[in-house]
């Protein structure tokens, strides 16, 4: 089999992985944010629920991207578009992935600049 056919088999089985298969991920996957919140009460402040107590997790922010398109395993936080958000996710891997791949290969195809050898030495 040659290693183009081999390529577009595997991104198929890739976007299909990613599409699908995120629907069966687990909702809530991050053991992380558990152990963090050990010991913390949810209280209600003006209609909101706010970490409250001893814990890691009350003094939390939330990071630089959680407002981005992708946050959370969604798209734009629509529920159901997992797969969706999958499917990006890989597009966007494998996007900087050939990038970075066709840098390095130009990087190691760029000639080196050894100075010939002098004939006849001192």
């Amino acid at each position: 089999m040659r290693t183009s056919r081999i390529l577009v088999v595997l991104g198929i089985a890739v976007l299909l992985i990613a599409g699908l298969m995120s629907y069966l991920a687990d909702p809530d996957p991050d053991g992380l944010e558990a152990a963090t919140t050990r010991g913390c009460e949810v209280v209600q402040n003006e209609g909101e629920d706010v970490i409250a107590g001893d814990c890691p997790a009350a003094v939390a922010e939330d990071h630089a991207f959680a407002t981005s398109p992708l946050a959370d395993y969604s798209v734009g936080d629509r529920d159901g578009s997992t797969g969706i958000a999958g499917v990006v996710g890989a597009l966007m891997t494998l996007a900087v992935a050939i990038g970075m791949f066709r840098l390095l290969a130009r990087r190691r195809r760029a000639p080196t600049r050894d100075p010939a050898p002098e004939e006849g030495g001192p």
